[in-house]
Order: C-alpha cells, then sequence, then structure tokens
C-alpha cells in the first residue's frame, strides 16, 4: 500500500484530578456523572468503530454498545448497523469468550503470538484478524478497518494502547474529561502508560475547554498525527 489511509481517531477517556484513570486495583472507577456518560454515548454513536485493548476487557468487561435508544434509531435510520463495530487489540488471544464486548459486530485484532485454541475458541464468537508478528500491528490493523468503512475511530482505552497508538503518531484527537477527585497510587493506571517517551514528547494543541458537573472536558488536537 503506497498510501496509508486510516480512520480518523480520537481516544476519549476519564481520569483523576491526579491523572488516574483507574486505582492501583485496575478496576472500574466513577470519575464522571451521567452528563459525561450521556456524551460519551454521542460520540460512540457518531463513529464507526470503537476500540479497546485486551487489559480494558479484562479488567472492566465493556459492552461497547451505544445505550441510548433514540441515538441506535437514529443510527438505523440512517442505514448504519445499531452499533459501531467493536474491536479489540489483543495480541494473545486473551479476551474470554464469555466477554460482553463479543458477538455480532465484534472484531479481535491478533498477532501469529497467539495460541490456536485461544484464537479457534474466540472465532466460535466473533471475527479474528491477524495483524502482526508477536503484537498487534496497529497502522496494519488500522488500514485493514479503514479497508471495511470505518472513517472515525473512537478509541475507550486502556493506557497501554493509548500510548501505543499515540507513539505511532495514529491518534488526531484526545477527549478528556477531568473528574473532581483523586485516586492516587504511583502503579495506579495513568492516560498514557506504555514505555512512555523520553525525547520527541508529543505535544498537543488545546481545542476546547468547558467545565462539565464537578469537572472539565478538554478536547485536545495531537500535532503531526
Amino acid at each position: 500500500m503506497s498510501l496509508f489511509k486510516r480512520p480518523f481517531v480520537f481516544i476519549n477517556s476519564a481520569m483523576s484530578a491526579d491523572g488516574k484513570i483507574s486505582s492501583v486495583e485496575r478496576k472500574q472507577v466513577h470519575i464522571s456523572g451521567k452528563a459525561d456518560l450521556s456524551r460519551v454515548d454521542a460520540l460512540r454513536a457518531k463513529s464507526d468503530a470503537v476500540m479497546v485493548g485486551v487489559g480494558t476487557v479484562l479488567a472492566d468487561d465493556p459492552g461497547l454498545r451505544v445505550k441510548s435508544e433514540p441515538l441506535r434509531n437514529a443510527r438505523i435510520k440512517a442505514g448504519k448497523p445499531e452499533n459501531p463495530l467493536r474491536v479489540v487489540a489483543d495480541s494473545l488471544a486473551r479476551t474470554p469468550p464469555t466477554s460482553k464486548v463479543l458477538g455480532q459486530g465484534s472484531l479481535i485484532a491478533i498477532s501469529a503470538a497467539a495460541p490456536e485454541d485461544r484464537v479457534a475458541s474466540l472465532s466460535q464468537r466473533t471475527e479474528t484478524l491477524l495483524c502482526g508478528e508477536k503484537t498487534v500491528d496497529l497502522p496494519e490493523l488500522l488500514a485493514t478497518l479503514h479497508d471495511k468503512g470505518v472513517r472515525r475511530l473512537m478509541v475507550e482505552g486502556g493506557a497501554t494502547l493509548n500510548c501505543s497508538l499515540i507513539k505511532a503518531g495514529l491518534v488526531d484527537e484526545i477527549y478528556v474529561y477531568v473528574g473532581a477527585l483523586l485516586i492516587g497510587g504511583k502503579d495506579a493506571p495513568t492516560l498514557v502508560d506504555g514505555v512512555g517517551f523520553t525525547s520527541g514528547f508529543p505535544r498537543l494543541k488545546l481545542i476546547s475547554l468547558e467545565p462539565l458537573e464537578s469537572g472539565v472536558l478538554m478536547r485536545w488536537a495531537v500535532a503531526g498525527a
């Protein structure tokens, strides 16, 4: 492929005032309230696909479907599926076969290193896509999603996937709701974990800043994406 085509990619996340997206237990923490959850549902409804890493699946078991019936009906009226395509980046096929994310309209991206028995088990409940040798090749995955008609991809975590996408220059915008609470813990996950950066730190341009409930919503553009 001479010209790399990919969807518009944006990360959406909620974090505490000290930058944590979860506690040291890596279990879901309710950082935002009803207004922000409605905003997230609307973003989801406007997307062609929603993606998470396997860590988020193991920690939270998200469904990644549009919750609002009017929003689902609007998608159907527009000739779209009721829900966006649900994508999990899962190099070693660790997604449990009972996960809520699975079923019609889901896709698990795996690597060649994934055990065959796990892949076979997942293949009974979802589409599996081989991308990469030891880990999921994210540019290849995004190019394949683009070929499938995905033009707007919403990323809902976690911290390692966020880091990998940003490091590869694959993120266009970041939405962050900062809640009015502290979580703490040096081992608690932040918005961007993974290997991190020691130089060439990604620069952000603030698009908007608005109070929401007891916190604040920030929207950033990622320079050079």
